[in-house]
């Protein structure tokens, strides 16, 4: 950091002078020696520059979610108003293929039941909301965590108010051992297929497509063992602080 700089320097100065003196009170001359050789810097060599590029890319990914909330208000355009159990009902309802009886995650609409006044909240697969701007207008967006059973993944959404209504900008599932938001950013780490290693993927708010877009994704040694902890479901209250 800048303001770092001129204290650091002092320090050399001084680290300096000390060495002299001390170099001075041994006979020596303190003339400039020679510390070796350099070792020759070497540029980066680009190989098979006459391959063929790839006309289609390796797999699949979308890079970006958008779509608005239906049948979910926003009192006064304050997110924070918005009951997050509502939300994620909102999402089961719309997507009976995924959510229905025969649904991958059928199991998240049957505890989904437990998150509701009365109802048994260790078995409420919403986890605890989170407030952030996100997409940089100044207001906060709602950042949402819910478990898909009976799989081991959790579904990250994000939030935001335009128009007055609710629109979700980012989805992403995954068997999640952690999100992170870091300034703008949103950061979900997952279990590697390498021992030792976890898969980070970063999404970033794009003010062109108006949605948080996949910006970046990193294996990042983590320790000598696999992670094999995942997220517990915790409680939710309709409105956070």
């Amino acid at each position: 950091m800048p303001v770092r700089r001129p204290a650091r320097t002092a320090l050399a100065v001084a680290a300096v002078a000390l060495l002299s003196a001390t170099a001075t009170a041994c006979g020596d001359t303190g003339e400039l020696r020679g510390a070796g050789p350099t070792t020759t810097a070497v540029s980066p060599a680009k190989l098979w520059p006459d391959l063929r590029p790839a006309s289609s890319p390796a797999y699949p990914y979308d890079v970006a979610t958008r779509a608005t909330v239906r049948g979910v208000t926003v009192p006064g355009d304050d997110i924070r108003k918005v009951d997050p159990v509502d939300v994620v009902e909102a999402e089961l309802k719309a997507r009976p293929d995924d959510y229905g009886s025969k649904g991958a995650y059928h199991g998240t609409v049957d505890r989904m039941t437990e998150c509701r006044p009365g109802g048994d909240r260790a078995r409420c697969p919403l986890l605890k909301p989170y407030y952030r701007d996100l997409t940089g207008d100044g207001r906060a967006d709602l950042t949402l965590g819910f478990r898909l059973y009976p799989t081991n993944q959790t579904a990250v959404r994000v939030y935001t108010v335009e128009r007055h209504g609710l629109v979700q900008v980012l989805a992403d599932n995954d068997a999640v051992v952690g999100v992170e938001l870091a300034g703008r950013a949103l950061i979900a780490r997952s279990p590697a297929d390498i021992s030792g290693y976890e898969y980070r993927t970063t999404w970033l708010w794009d003010p062109g497509q108006r949605a948080m877009v996949f910006s970046r994704d990193e294996y990042l040694h983590v320790g000598d063992g696999r992670h094999s902890k995942t997220p517990s479901p915790s409680p939710s209250p309709a409105q956070s602080p």
